[in-house]
């Protein structure tokens, strides 16, 4: 759904992962579409996202860095429609 959305509106972007890490111990892993900043408006519009910041948001901008957030830990329970990979559909 993702790489439909942003193939027919031309926006490139580059897939990453980073580890979340609340105060209290929680954490998780976040999957990030990466775009320059003049791109990520209509994707977020249309997928709400939050905006993560390389800079701001790991550790000092290392790249290896964890994003440390602030507040209170909540799951996050939307996860977009279940889709089956094509390779096993029968």
């Amino acid at each position: 759904m993702i790489a439909k959305f942003c193939q027919e509106r031309g926006l490139k972007h580059q897939t990453r992962q980073v580890q979340a890490i609340w105060p209290n111990g929680k954490y998780e892993t976040y999957r990030l579409h990466c775009f320059s900043r003049r791109n990520c408006t209509g994707f977020l519009d249309h997928f709400e996202g939050l905006r993560f910041d390389p800079r701001r948001d790991r550790e000092n901008g290392n790249v290896q860095g964890v994003w440390r957030r602030a507040g209170e830990y909540r799951r996050v329970l939307d996860l977009g429609p279940p889709s089956v990979p094509e390779i096993v559909r029968s």
